[in-house]
């Protein structure tokens, strides 16, 4: 806590913390701690929220069945829609007593859904919440074609979570939509269901596959820069980002809402070289990206030369 105070409120938008286990060891779940934070911390809680008893219980249930060399479709049996809920209402609970701002990130299930408002504005809400591209776009059906390409926790759900994540989008009871960009080497993402790791690279298709989906008719283009770029600056109050206004940050994306291409391995700007969108063709592409209005991507090209420049609309 003394760590926590310390902290400049101006530059640090808030605390994440893993109620659930993932990737390295930063687990926080001892419940004397959480109420420490919830109750002192003074500032947005964002976590991580998945029960920790439940996917060890889980676990042991289907190891106990099949053994240790579970494939990929027993993820989302293991990091359960019971193990999400049990987390995320707990620290809702938490929040409510305590009266603290909490931030649910990734949700993944329609059950969480009942956490959250969408009956007043996000500035008077203490409880909002985030879902994460690629839970609006993929559902567990898909685990038989792309495997651990699609592992991630909290895990990828059912065709009805995904169509309930949607509606929270559109009604504004999801309040922000996010990625979280993990990009492991394909090497590691090899093996069995527990020892695969959880994550993917996601930042440079998420736009992209947001404007799609409002292609298909499942978002507005409004809705989505609402949820990309209005709500996080507004959720975070992070200074004069999020909008084109006189003053603002010049933070800028140029879409070519008609260039037809496919994700492939030429084209992928990450290190780890691979997407889970390999093969798919979209039907927007990103022409220009411009930081405090610097170029920092030019139609596949990027400009490493960009630093933080702070240049504003006058």
């Amino acid at each position: 806590m003394d760590e926590i105070r310390k902290l400049d409120r101006s530059r640090v938008p808030g605390l994440k913390l893993f109620l659930g286990s993932s990737t390295g060891n930063m687990l926080v779940d001892k419940k004397e701690s959480l109420e420490r934070i919830f109750g002192e911390a003074g500032m947005l809680i964002a976590i991580h929220a998945e029960k920790e008893e439940v996917i060890k219980r889980n676990i042991a249930h289907y190891t106990g069945l099949y053994g240790e060399d579970l494939d990929i479709s027993f993820h989302s049996k293991i990091r359960s829609e019971e193990a999400c809920y049990a987390s995320s209402s707990e620290a809702a609970e938490l929040a409510t007593r305590l009266d603290s701002r909490l931030h649910i990130l990734h949700l993944s299930t329609a059950k969480e859904l009942s956490l959250l408002s969408n009956k007043i504005p996000l500035s008077e809400k203490k409880i909002t919440g985030e879902v994460c591209v690629h839970h609006l776009w993929f559902h567990d059906g898909d685990y038989e074609q792309f495997g651990n390409r699609i592992k991630w926790n909290p895990s990828i759900k059912t065709l009805a979570d995904r169509t309930a994540l949607r509606e929270a989008v559109n009604n504004n009871t999801i309040d922000i939509v996010a990625t979280d960009h993990a990009p492991h080497l394909l090497s590691e993402k090899e093996g069995s269901c527990l020892k695969a790791a959880s994550g993917g690279p996601l930042i440079q298709h998420s736009l992209i596959v947001m404007l799609e989906l409002a292609m298909e008719g499942r978002f507005t283009y409004e809705k989505v820069v609402e949820k990309m770029a209005h709500m996080p600056s507004e959720l975070f109050r992070v200074d004069r980002r999020g909008y084109i206004r006189p003053g603002y940050y010049a933070d800028l994306v140029l879409v070519d809402p008609k260039e037809t291409w496919t994700v492939a391995k030429d084209n992928i700007l990450y290190k780890c070289g691979w997407s889970p969108f390999e093969g798919y063709t979209f039907h927007h592409a990103v022409w220009k990206t411009f930081v405090n209005g610097q170029l920092a991507y030019d139609n596949g090209r990027v400009n490493d030369e960009v630093r933080g420049m702070e240049v504003r609309y006058s």
